[in-house]
């Protein structure tokens, strides 16, 4: 089992910056992919940024360019940097780690974009 907690969610203006982190726990030495997913209201779940533990990331198109993923292998830890944020980035963030059998989710952390 691994266990994920996020922090670093909260409420920023328009064109603001936010950093997301994620700690998994447990059996943490089996994960190979680490990410950030988001669900605004009414919307499906959609993939943010990934990065595996060898150092390959990916991005949704709405935030290249914006965001950027990293990871602390020995600490379990992966980053979101958000910067120019939109309104339309509002939305829970989930933390996603993925050991290629089961897909572990955090409790998400809220991420508000006023403008």
């Amino acid at each position: 089992q691994v266990q994920l907690v996020e922090s670093g969610g909260g409420l920023v203006q328009a064109e603001g910056s936010l950093r997301l982190s994620c700690t998994a726990s447990g059996s943490s030495f089996s994960i190979d992919t680490m990410g950030w997913y988001r669900q605004a209201p009414g919307k499906q779940r959609e993939l943010v940024a990934l990065m595996t533990r060898a150092g390959s990331r990916s991005y949704a198109r709405s935030v290249k360019g914006r965001f950027y993923i990293s990871r602390e292998n020995p600490k379990n830890t992966v980053y979101l940097q958000m910067n120019s944020l939109k309104p339309e980035d509002t939305a829970v963030y989930y933390c996603n780690a993925d050991d290629g059998n089961v897909p572990y989710w955090g409790q998400g952390t809220q991420v508000t974009v006023s403008s």
